[in-house]
């Protein structure tokens, strides 16, 4: 019977204190031996088959099994007899700390207790659309009285109200300021969640990482903005800083909408941001009160109050628990301090812990407290609530805890925690789902999980004390070739020559498509870029270079990034350093591109010049090309017409000479462009027919991928529909102009959408054909707030003339 008694002590925490590891793999083998030996039953009563079994060879009864794991016996005898089919990750988890079964025993029940939850389904990847709201969380207490404000900025409804958002002239913003860990992003999310219902616009939430050494700034935050409210990417980034804020600015005004700007660390990376006119409400959130910002309603979050404390513990562990302990409950919250985060982590412990008293919680709070003296990182309230929680965590699920603190980006996927802990992707999303049960992770967006920021440090303080320097270099250096391999894969599918990938099981990914592609190198690019930016410094020299050449042809899709120089600067160094002139000429052609479309244009013309030196010297006639072809698109920004037509015609001659046919087909579309402008117009027709010829030639088919034949094609005929314009040739403008109508509308182009729609109803206005154009110059004013000013004011005078009868105003095409 001494085996028995032991089994009535206290269960064993996750950091080691137990009965002793011999007997614990007795046990669990004595109990795998029977198990093994048993019939087959359903999943449910395979599960309480196995549970039972486990618990007499433990020597347990129900009720001692009940106390060990603090699951109530009622809940045990359920799942044994297979009346509860769901078991929560989590329970299983308890009981096997109850049960002390060592590693192979626990993840044999857990394994089986998966199986036993209907509808489980494979990992699939969710677009969540950009800067949607996380999931709030539906067990939301208290803070009445700020959110009762925060409402009235929303939805103001006494005339004392409007009228004060009228006398400021400006939209309504808040700043929600206070402690870490006491529930800001909650809030905030639960204000938008409320209102986003009787918003036309709905809600967004941007976290603008303001405790980062690279807080995101007002300019990149006004880029991702605009995207998610439909301007195109390419559209945008030809925008100089002041249009794009501009455009920001137009857009904002007639948003009926809550934008949630979180984490903020200044005054200055918020301040652009905040709307001029209109009734867009913005919340900051902060951990400061941002005292520099005017006109602004700040409202501080505080301590929970007692009440709203034992609120929220009666809503995460039951009204009948608090009810019956009302002075543990309170001890409970007083040594959470009144913090929301500690409150919930604390409570979500004891949630799935039935059986044990809210006193024995206090207790437990009281011990862990004495236990942090090692730990540094947050507040200590909320460590004790955290180290509580984490030595009740399994040894899989601690050590994907502590791994978690790895991942360099602000969140992570179920594939990247599958990767850096080195497990399946079941096993993965079992833990994630685990440690977002216990509160110490949350989700993001549909399909991506994140720390708190206190519960990274806490994370990274446990992994720099249990984990030894070679696990953590083991770690990374997994996680690190996996992001890096998969960007690989993922931009060659906009390379020409590649396509699908072959399959890859260890790809973890749908990689099926270039939209599920895009996705992932969208998704994942905090995680791959900081991957690549170690991958640098270690001197992976050919492994940077693999990437930022697959990301090449990729780059044109989401040119607005802002982190193009760095990746191309990176691999022209890695050139160098591998002393290969005519990959580093390959990187700085690339890097050229890269100064181009953030409007440094003097040095993208020196660094394509330089491009070229090096493509000579190392007898590469294909980079020597792009290198004119960059050359000729800069000079041609600048109006000089000659030098920019000779450096795109020969660009055109090395191409062909290369048979190099998709560079090829882009200089030609440049040189098209050229001509037109010097008016050239019959070279230019001449050039644009080579190109629909090449497109259509057969031979051609698996070398142009189908995003850039459809592309070069659009340009093409864009391109020389000015031709046809210039001439005065009505018929032929409209026989270009009327196939790619809304072609750059669907790419969210409205600059070039406008111009196709104008030129098509001066086209169809030159021929008589008034009431198809008179729907072009009305889509044109439709596009108001899209498209230039100039646009618009051409637009207007030629539908007032075409319907007055007067004398159309002259166009210059």
């Amino acid at each position: 019977m001494a085996e028995a008694a032991s089994c009535r002590e206290a269960p064993a925490s996750s950091s080691g204190e137990a009965m002793a590891a011999g007997d614990a793999s007795r046990v669990s083998q004595k109990a795998l031996a029977i198990w093994t030996g048993s019939a087959t039953y359903g999943s449910g009563m395979q599960f309480g088959r196995m549970l039972r079994e486990l618990r007499q060879a433990r020597g347990l009864t129900i009720e001692e099994l009940a106390e060990a794991s603090g699951v109530s016996g009622r809940a045990i005898g359920d799942m044994e007899r297979g009346r509860s089919l769901r078991p929560h990750r989590g329970t299983v988890t308890a009981l096997a700390q109850g049960l002390r079964l060592d590693e192979t025993a626990r993840a044999e029940l857990l394994t089986v207790a998966r199986a036993a939850r209907p509808g489980a389904k494979p990992f699939e990847s969710v677009k969540a659309p950009p800067h949607t709201l996380p999931r709030g969380v539906r067990d939301f207490v208290g803070r009445h009285a700020e959110l009762a404000r925060l409402r009235a900025l929303v939805q103001p409804s006494s005339e004392d109200t409007q009228d004060q958002a009228r006398i400021a002239g400006a939209p309504p913003v808040a700043v929600l300021f206070g402690a870490p860990g006491s529930g800001k992003t909650t809030l905030a999310v639960r204000l938008a969640e409320e209102c986003a219902p009787s918003l036309a616009d709905g809600a967004f939430l941007l976290d603008m990482r303001g405790l980062d050494a690279q807080p995101l700034s007002a300019e990149e935050a006004v880029l991702r903005l605009l995207g998610a409210w439909g301007v195109a990417d390419l559209e945008a980034v030809r925008l100089s800083a002041e249009e794009r804020l501009a455009r920001y600015y137009a857009i904002t005004a007639g948003l009926r909408a809550v934008l949630v700007l979180d984490n903020a660390g200044s005054e200055a990376q918020v301040r652009p941001l905040l709307p001029r006119e209109g009734r867009l409400t913005v919340v900051v959130t902060s951990r400061r009160g941002l005292a520099g910002l005017e006109g602004v309603q700040r409202v501080e979050l505080g301590a929970l109050t007692q009440q709203e404390s034992a609120s929220l513990l009666r809503a995460v562990v039951g009204a009948g628990r608090v009810d019956a302990e009302p002075e543990a409950a309170r001890s409970v919250t007083e040594l959470c301090g009144g913090l929301a985060l500690a409150l919930r982590v604390a409570a979500n412990w004891a949630a799935t812990r039935t059986n044990w008293s809210l006193q024995r919680l206090a207790a437990r709070l009281i011990d862990e407290d004495r236990r942090l003296d090692s730990l540094s990182a947050g507040d200590l309230r909320v460590n004790t609530a955290f180290s509580l929680s984490y030595s009740r965590l399994a040894p899989e699920v601690a050590r994907m805890f502590r791994l978690l603190s790895l991942a360099p980006g602000q969140d992570f996927s179920v594939p990247l925690a599958a990767v850096l802990a080195g497990v399946s992707m079941p096993a993965a999303e079992d833990v994630l789902e685990e440690l977002l049960e216990a509160g110490l992770l949350m989700t993001y967006a549909e399909d991506r999980y994140r720390f708190h920021d206190l519960l990274r440090l806490y994370a990274k303080a446990r992994h720099r004390l249990e984990d030894g320097e070679e696990k953590s270099a083991d770690a990374s250096s997994r996680l690190r070739t996996w992001l890096l391999d998969t960007a690989v894969v993922a931009g060659r599918w906009y390379e020409p020559g590649y396509g699908a990938p072959p399959p890859d099981p260890g790809r973890l990914v749908a990689l099926d498509d270039r939209e599920q592609a895009l996705h992932w190198i969208k998704a994942e690019s905090d995680n791959w870029l900081a991957a690549f930016r170690e991958a640098a410094e270690l001197g992976e020299h050919a492994k940077v270079a693999e990437v930022a050449e697959a990301m090449h042809w990729f780059s044109d899709n989401w040119v607005s990034w802002g982190h193009w120089v760095e990746i191309y600067e990176r691999a022209a160094e890695a050139g160098a350093a591998l002393g290969d002139a005519g990959l580093e000429a390959t990187h700085r052609n690339y890097l050229a591109w890269a100064y181009w479309i953030e409007h440094r244009h003097d040095v993208a013309a020196t660094t394509a010049t330089c491009a070229l030196g090096l493509a000579r010297a190392a007898g590469d006639i294909v980079q020597q090309a792009w290198a004119h072809y960059y050359l000729g698109g800069l000079q041609n920004r600048v109006q000089d017409v000659s030098s920019a037509a000779d450096n795109h015609r020969r660009a055109v001659e090395l191409f062909a000479q290369a048979d190099e046919i998709n560079g090829y087909l882009q200089a030609c579309n440049a040189t098209i462009d050229i001509l037109q402008k010097a008016g050239r117009g019959e070279e230019a027709i001449k050039i644009y027919r080579e190109v629909m010829d090449a497109l259509a030639d057969p031979r051609n088919g698996d070398r142009i991928p189908p995003n850039v034949r459809n592309f070069t094609a659009l340009i093409a005929t864009f391109h020389v529909s000015f031709v046809h314009l210039n001439q005065g040739h009505w018929p032929e403008a409209v026989d270009a102009l009327r196939p790619i109508r809304g072609q750059f509308d669907a790419r969210g182009w409205h600059r070039q959408a406008g111009k196709v729609h104008l030129n098509l109803a001066h086209a169809l206005a030159h021929l008589g054909e008034d009431a198809e154009a008179v729907i072009e110059y009305r889509t044109v004013l439709s596009m108001e707030g899209r498209i230039p000013s100039l646009l618009l004011e051409e637009a207007r005078a030629s539908l007032d003339a075409l319907e007055t009868g007067r004398p159309a105003p002259p166009t210059r095409f």
